[in-house]
């Protein structure tokens, strides 16, 4: 039986019976980061779990001694799963396409819309869970994904379908491109949708799948491409239908110098005046990059609590500049972690992207513009609060069952074991040892336990050939 089935069983067993949720008991690591409200970095320590939920958070000789499965992780560091606030994952497919290896922003998506035009539903799924597999081992348990074109009948489904099927908490944004080229937007007019259809999908997809409650696996929101590649009316739309719903809204904005420049010529306004404008500020909005986002931005989405996902690898490859994260969070403005898409990025390495965040704000900002234990933070709950999530981010009870655990007997953290916290970022990254999701073992002894890699890759690969031939 495999791990999955075990888990599986177990559940299924504990369910139908009457002694309560199935249990789970983590002791003596070596050290527990709980980034809870006191910030408490705990030695010899662990967590009790039922079902799907923390129980007790603590020292291992304050926890209950049994359980239905006990993990005893000496030797590791245990802290809570990393949060990935953007991501376009169908781009996996096309990781370091020639043509687009030196370009900025919109040269780089010229040079690939003609290719993506090409994707397929079978692409989107097998490259989500690629995506995927790639972020769990690297300790991401939740990520969004932005997809936004629909190519050859691909819809968001073949994401989700991915999601359940690999175990990540998944926040699935509906994307939309309705402005072509002939129109003066950047996409071609083959991968943009009539917005009637854009919104009455998206409404399908958030009545099908969304779940608001507390510990939710699956939440959709609602997320046109960019202001280039949609109308004011949609995006005008897709807030009132996001507000109706009560789900969140996510978009790129202020991305680069050229992105600026864009706004400025076409809406007389800066992105954050014309985010502001068409209703996207708020608590229930984040957007992707933020790069240059001006000051009078950053007060804006200060006051308005509107969130930002920093992807700082991108924003290097495509040389977008340096995002100001120091002073967004000295305002207030809540700051999250995203890869970005595998195309402008070429990995999905979560405590790697958090390593870069703090080492780009030190180029930009000087020595203490960030702190490891920050960068930390920031990708866990700062991406709980920019998806709008208090369940998930932190080890403590009534919290999530989502944790990571990294072996600290790793030649990469040799010598730096009098600061095992801050060697997660400071040191080469490191893949995880564990992941729990939701209460299941989903990485297990550095291995996936829920889909045979092996196979996944190699069907992968053989996608991105096909892929890249049909282009050409």
């Amino acid at each position: 039986m495999t791990t999955h089935q075990s888990s599986v069983a177990g559940v299924a067993s504990a369910t139908s019976s009457n002694r309560g949720p199935r249990t789970l008991l983590v002791k003596h690591a070596d050290v527990l980061v709980t980034m809870d409200g006191e910030r408490r970095e705990l030695k010899d320590a662990g967590l009790y779990i039922e079902g799907n939920r923390i129980v007790a958070v603590g020292p291992t000789s304050e926890l209950p001694a049994s359980a239905d499965e006990v993990l005893d992780l000496r030797g590791h560091l245990v802290m809570p799963g990393l949060v990935n606030t953007h991501h376009h994952m169908y781009q996996s497919l096309t990781r370091a396409i020639p043509a687009a290896q030196n370009a900025e922003l919109f040269g780089w998506l010229t040079n690939l819309y003609r290719i993506w035009a090409h994707i397929t539903p079978e692409m989107i799924e097998v490259s989500t869970l690629t995506a995927m597999a790639e972020l769990l081992l690297s300790g991401c348990t939740t990520s969004s994904d932005h997809l936004y074109l629909y190519p050859n009948g691909s819809r968001l489904d073949d994401s989700i379908a991915a999601a359940c099927r690999i175990g990540m908490r998944f926040h699935a944004s509906r994307g939309s491109m309705s402005v072509g080229r002939k129109d003066g937007g950047l996409p071609p007019d083959s991968l943009v949708e009539r917005e009637s259809d854009i919104l009455e999908d998206t409404a399908r997809l958030i009545e099908t799948y969304h779940d608001e409650g507390r510990y939710a696996m699956l939440r959709v929101v609602v997320a046109p491409c960019s202001p280039f590649s949609v109308s004011r009316d949609l995006m005008r739309e897709s807030a009132v239908l996001a507000r109706r719903y009560g789900v969140s809204m996510h978009t790129h904005l202020a991305e680069n110098v050229n992105d600026v420049a864009y706004s400025r010529e076409k809406f007389g306004m800066t992105p954050a005046e014309y985010a502001e404008d068409l209703g996207w500020v708020g608590p229930d909005v984040w957007h992707a990059h933020c790069v240059q986002l001006d000051a009078s931005g950053i007060a804006l989405f200060a006051r308005t609590r509107t969130g930002v996902a920093h992807c700082p690898c991108s924003n290097m490859r495509l040389a977008s500049g340096i995002a100001p994260i120091r002073k967004m969070r000295d305002a207030g403005v809540p700051v999250g972690l995203g890869v970005d898409g595998s195309a402008s990025n070429d990995g999905a390495q979560m405590i790697g992207e958090a390593r870069q965040a703090l080492l780009l704000q030190r180029v930009g900002f000087g020595p203490d513009a960030m702190t490891a234990r920050e960068a930390l933070e920031i990708a866990t709950l700062g991406g709980a609060a920019v998806l709008g999530r208090d369940d998930i981010g932190a080890l403590a009870p009534g919290m999530a069952a989502d944790f990571i655990a990294f072996d600290l007997r790793q030649p990469l953290f040799a010598g730096a074991l009098h600061d095992p916290v801050a060697a997660l970022v400071f040191c080469a990254p490191s893949q995880v040892a564990y992941s729990v999701i939701d209460g299941r073992v989903v990485v297990r002894e550095g291995r996936l336990a829920t889909v045979d890699l092996g196979p996944l890759v190699e069907r992968h690969n053989a996608l991105a050939r096909t892929l890249t031939q049909a282009a050409r």
